[in-house]
């Protein structure tokens, strides 16, 4: 799994003009995409991450503070741009497999007692942020 987090100041997700998922105090935006060969221990490394990882201020974490997370799928992250002037996608796990597991991402953050917002899986989505530092970590599982 893949993910880029952002440190928010807040974040929304709307689809159609609407907002379906949105956080309105500090925290992260987690970006998260998924590859062919995840599996449960991925998804659990990655909610760890996401969790724990001390990126807030004063070098705390999502669960030392109680910061609130926006979790949206986002397959491009495995966008292939070696060759050509066409990213390529294959190494991006097609949706029956990705959704479960970005799912399981938000299921075990919850787990965890925290506030996660998400996104519509498949979607076309409008994501607003207001990026707090700006502070943006690329993880990988």
């Amino acid at each position: 799994m893949r993910a880029v987090l952002q440190r928010v100041a807040r974040a929304s997700v709307s689809v159609d003009g609407r907002v379906i998922g949105a956080i309105e105090r500090p925290g992260l935006l987690a970006l998260v995409a998924a590859t062919h060969d995840d599996g449960p221990e991925d998804v659990e490394r990655m909610a760890r991450k996401i969790a724990e990882l001390r990126i807030l201020p004063d070098e705390s974490s999502v669960v030392d503070s109680q910061a609130a997370v926006l979790v949206v799928s986002q397959f491009t992250l495995y966008g292939d741009t070696r060759k050509g002037r066409r990213p390529g996608w294959s190494q991006a796990a097609p949706g029956p497999v990705a959704e479960p597991l970005v799912e399981a991402v938000v299921q075990a953050l919850r787990t965890r007692g925290l506030e996660v917002a998400t996104g519509q899986f498949g979607a076309y989505m409008q994501v607003e942020l207001v990026n707090d530092g700006p502070f943006t970590v690329l993880v990988d599982t």
